[in-house]
């Protein structure tokens, strides 16, 4: 099948348009006299979670992303022998990672 065929089976016109010239001058002439600089109100508003973001961001930005000490305090106690898990700790911590990885989200 042509697709200039089925342009024409469908009715569609595919003509050049004619221009009326004075018409055209009169759009131009209006487009010139148009000032290009206007002033804008567009206002833009932040979702809660984007300033939440960018208050993170900053935050990081400003410090470290760990305590140091608390580090070298886990160090020192591992190096001891005197640093303990508390499995428990950890397991209820797994656990609610995969509930929320899990969980549908509702995307409206």
């Amino acid at each position: 099948m042509n697709i200039s065929d089925s342009i024409k089976k469908m009715g569609v016109g595919v003509d050049k348009p004619t221009l009326d010239k004075g018409a055209a001058s009169k759009s131009s002439d209006k487009a010139a006299s148009t000032p290009t600089a206007k002033a804008s109100s567009d206002n833009v508003t932040l979702s809660s979670a984007s300033v939440q973001l960018q208050s993170l961001e900053s935050g990081l930005a400003a410090g470290e992303v760990f305590d140091a000490n608390k580090v070298e305090e886990i160090k020192a106690a591992i190096a001891r022998g005197d640093f303990s898990v508390d499995t428990a700790k950890v397991a209820d911590g797994l656990l609610q990672s995969v509930k929320d990885l899990i969980q549908p989200t509702n995307k409206g």
